[in-house]
């Protein structure tokens, strides 16, 4: 047995996933597809909670008559547990995932916790971003002030808890 594969076994065991990610890339230049591309798989390399990953990109099609580039990218990737896994889906988006292994996954509940906690912060920041960008600065005030309130509900919330 390789060592990846006694890695990849190991990690398995220990709730980690083993799962193809699929992406498509597209720049302006052949020469750009490929950089963005390499950079792109890196930094899923980086990510905590990723024990490996390895990427392929496929040559890059296109660009007649001013059109972009693009390509495809699967990467393969190893992840400590399945909320890694999510997490670097919410944030990069791929068009499908297929999961190699385990054949089910089981969450126990602090992960399921952490997942819905790491849902909940993604779409709160593309809410965010997207209210900042196109409301009106009278609107943008009321959501400040919702934001606000919302801050203090949560401190007092918190409060109650460490009473308990």
């Amino acid at each position: 047995m390789s060592d990846v594969e006694k890695l990849t076994k190991d990690t398995i065991a220990s709730g980690g996933v083993l799962a193809m990610l699929y992406f498509d890339i597209h720049a302006k230049t052949k020469e750009l597809v490929a950089e963005l591309g390499t950079g792109f798989v890196n930094t899923i390399i980086q990510k905590q909670g990723v024990v490996f990953a390895v990427g392929e990109i496929d040559e890059p099609k296109g660009g007649e008559e001013g059109k972009n580039w693009s390509s495809n990218i699967e990467v393969k990737v190893l992840t400590k547990d399945f909320t890694t896994l999510a997490g670097i889906c919410m944030s990069n988006s791929p068009y499908t995932v297929e999961i190699l292994r385990p054949d089910e996954i089981k969450l126990p509940l602090s992960q399921a916790h952490d997942l819905l906690s790491t849902m909940s912060a993604t779409t709160a920041e593309y809410k965010k971003y997207i209210l900042t960008k196109l409301s009106k600065p009278e609107e943008l005030l009321q959501l400040q002030e919702n934001l606000r309130r919302r801050a203090e509900m949560g401190r007092k919330i918190l409060k109650k808890e460490k009473k308990k």
